[in-house]
């Protein structure tokens, strides 16, 4: 689990230095500040889009996995209704067949119903 921290960390370390290194670009940069600003605007926008595009896919991931677990879920209680059916059914012939068993007189043994 150690191993796992670590790199946890190194991967945050990397993002912000990253980042750090683009904000520190941006600002040193040979350009006016209105033509940072613009170039900020201009990314901003276009990880906002980026973002957007993912969300709607996800949404669109998370609702097809949802259609599916609900189908598979009236599959299994299809299933489920079948066989507990099919049990009750069984169970029924049985009972009957027993309860004819007990109801019967014996006519080998001689003996004479009560």
């Amino acid at each position: 689990m150690s191993d796992r921290d670590e790199f946890g960390a190194f991967l945050v370390g990397f993002i912000v230095g990253g980042l750090t290194g683009a904000v520190a670009a941006l600002l040193f940069a040979p350009q006016s500040g209105e033509e940072t600003r613009a170039l900020i605007k201009d990314k901003s926008i276009e990880l906002r889009d980026k973002a957007q595009i993912t969300a709607e896919e996800a949404y669109a991931r998370a609702e097809s996995a949802a259609k599916e677990a609900r189908a598979r879920a009236e599959e299994l209680a299809h299933e489920a209704r079948t066989r507990a059916e099919q049990l009750a059914s069984d169970v029924k012939e049985r009972s009957k067949g027993a309860l004819e068993a007990v109801r019967k007189p014996k006519k080998d043994s001689g003996e004479t119903p009560a």
